[in-house]
């Protein structure tokens, strides 16, 4: 099969892409592995929202109902991708995964399970949490609870009454342990390899995700020290409350791990309270013990690990020589990595400003970069 552009992925960065490929007039074949439009956002757990406003959420091309609110709720999110591409008149081909992308010639061949598709452009919008990071721990098949990935976990009914640890304090680790201590967990620890930074969702009016905006082009030097300011004035001294202090401030931990700080959305609440105790890195299992990396130890009924996710690039493009050691892409956005023109990849950042904000730049740079090599006849 032939088409003129392959765009991976129909969540919010390959439908945005395809979106404004339409506007300059280039059709574009967008396959997704899923079987339906938003459907992984349909299926995350029931309190998640966005952290960015509604304002700074819209794809290109279509605003986001009033109705939603500041925070998008994740079942309206799945609502306004399905709307979204009925909207620009998108129909990708569900059920299709991509599992190797070579080159072929002076274009690409996509294969799948069932047959090759050749063009002469390709964007990989298959998302930055595509793949959950499944950890395994020493003694985990002796461990009489249940263990399960951030992925799965839905809601706090199944935990009432239950000793839960929770892995990892990053948005999602931090806002599954708040569901727990609100909706009638027994205890809930909080596991933390790595402190991170704790910001609040907004100052007074303004999300601080807005405000962030600029800080993706300023020096870590001269914005982190205000943002100690900010948390330690909005948000008090958290190691009174067993919260390790983390080693760089927002900006600088972003550019060195990839690492975005933590918004409060009940966390810090949580803390306050002791609903949620926060507790060393997990190390290993015991029988039914939990053995924490300075030799305490927990007796959990359940421990839930919001170990992170991964790009999982590495089987389709791993040959190319395109991804970091983390399995990130070297080069986002319009441009494209030496020695691979016209392969493209949109929505692999994580950037301050949002995730959802960032495809959109990315998304409108694409459409112009391609149209623009299409006119002049350049490749890449």
């Amino acid at each position: 099969m032939r088409a003129d552009v392959l765009v991976v992925g129909a969540g919010p960065a390959g439908l945005a892409v395809a979106a404004c490929l339409r506007r300059r007039g280039i059709e574009a074949l967008v396959v997704d592995r899923g079987d339906a439009v938003g459907g992984s956002w349909s299926a995350r757990y029931d309190r998640l929202h966005l952290h960015t406003p509604r304002i700074q959420s819209a794809l290109p091309g279509l605003r986001m109902p009033r109705r939603f609110g500041r925070w998008v709720g994740k079942d309206d999110m799945a609502w306004y991708l399905r709307v979204y591409a009925r909207h620009h008149a998108l129909e990708p081909r569900l059920g299709t995964e991509v599992r190797r992308i070579e080159r072929d010639g002076s274009g690409w061949v996509a294969v799948t399970a069932d047959e090759k598709i050749t063009a002469r452009d390709v964007v990989i919008a298959t998302g930055y949490s595509h793949t959950p990071i499944q950890p395994r721990w020493a003694g985990q098949a002796g461990f009489g609870g249940t263990v399960v990935h951030a992925s799965e976990y839905r809601s706090a009914g199944p935990y009432t009454g239950r000793r839960v640890l929770v892995v990892g304090a990053g948005n999602t680790g931090a806002e599954i342990a708040a569901d727990l201590a609100e909706h009638g967990a027994a205890e809930v620890s909080l596991s933390i390899r790595t402190p991170p930074n704790v910001i609040p969702r907004q100052l007074g009016p303004v999300p601080t995700t807005l405000m962030a905006i600029p800080m993706d082009f300023l020096p870590a030097w001269l914005v982190d020290p205000l943002n100690r300011l900010l948390q330690r004035t909005v948000l008090g001294d958290l190691t009174r409350y067993g919260m390790p202090a983390p080693d760089l401030g927002v900006v600088a931990q972003t550019r060195a791990t990839g690492v975005t700080p933590t918004i409060d959305v009940g966390l810090v609440a949580a803390l306050r309270a002791s609903r949620v105790v926060p507790v060393p890195s997990l190390e290993r299992f015991d029988g039914p013990e939990a053995v924490l990396i300075d030799g305490s130890r927990l007796a959990p009924d359940a421990v839930i690990a919001a170990t992170g996710y991964a790009t999982g690039l590495s089987p389709l493009v791993g040959h190319l020589g395109v991804l970091d050691e983390r399995g990130v892409p070297l080069v986002t956005g319009p441009r494209a990595a030496p020695g691979v023109p016209g392969l493209r990849f949109v929505g692999m950042s994580n950037p301050l400003k949002g995730q959802l904000f960032q495809i959109g730049l990315h998304a409108r740079a694409v459409a112009r970069a391609i149209d623009r090599d299409r006119r002049s006849g350049l490749r890449g």
